[in-house]
């Protein structure tokens, strides 16, 4: 073995041959790069990514949301048989609260709405008038009967009786006049009745529509027994009338 510039050979000597020396190592020679040409490749723009179409979105969405409902009535349904047959029948009378709570509220809520609608139109139309109390006062005073219309006053309460089916008899009046000059006296009428309840109330009803300078002063009724249909009543009516 024999070490020539730093490289081991190994080579058979014979013996009396010459020995052969190694070729002296010589540098290789310095390698340069060359700059690759530019590419005359056409530069190709990337390909838009295309959008997803919105009816796959709206397909995942639906996907989802019957999976929610799938696995939301299970539990439901095991929640519900955990609360057993008092607690069942307790939910479906909160239901059926609700419901009719609804029911009623909504109409309400409706019927409010309207009739702020129409308050408020009939502003639109008639808007407010600045009476002071005595023109007020002025005018109810002159709206009532005076002392020569009360036959007229007393044909309509026979009227209404009349038509109430309330037979009337006997009747009472009494002027009370005014305690001072120009103001509003009354006539008091009063009549024993002989009728049913209905009856009664029918043609006391009847009378303060049609008269509406008239009020009720007195009613007594009394019942012989409870099985009477039959009632004995007494009615007092007072007409107010303005001074002339």
């Amino acid at each position: 073995m024999t070490e020539v510039a730093g490289t081991v050979v190994d080579a058979e000597v014979e013996t009396g041959a010459p020995v052969a020396t190694a070729a002296p190592v010589t540098s290789l020679p310095t390698v340069r790069e060359l700059p690759t040409p530019p590419s005359t490749e056409p530069v190709v723009s990337p390909t838009p990514t295309k959008q997803p179409p919105a009816t796959t979105a709206r397909v995942d969405l639906g996907t989802r949301l019957r999976r929610a409902v799938v696995g939301i009535v299970p539990h439901a349904q095991y929640q519900l048989t955990r609360l057993g047959a008092l607690g069942m029948t307790g939910l479906a009378a909160i239901l059926a609260a609700v419901v009719i709570g609804l029911g009623a509220l909504v109409p309400g809520q409706n019927a409010i709405r309207a009739l702020d609608a129409d308050i408020a139109r009939a502003k639109q139309h008639h808007p407010p008038s600045e009476i002071t109390p005595e023109e007020g006062v002025g005018r109810l005073v002159s709206a009532l009967p005076t002392r020569g219309q009360i036959p007229a006053v007393i044909g309509l309460v026979l009227q209404q009786a009349q038509q109430a089916g309330v037979p009337l008899d006997v009747g009472h009046y009494a002027f009370v006049p005014a305690k001072s000059g120009g103001g509003v006296g009354r006539y008091e009428l009063e009549f024993p009745v002989h009728a049913s309840y209905p009856q009664v109330r029918d043609f006391i009803n009847r009378t303060l529509t049609a008269i509406p300078a008239a009020g009720l002063d007195k009613l007594r009724i009394e019942r012989k027994t409870v099985a009477d249909q039959v009632v004995n009543a007494d009615v007092r009516f007072v007409v107010f009338v303005r001074g002339e």
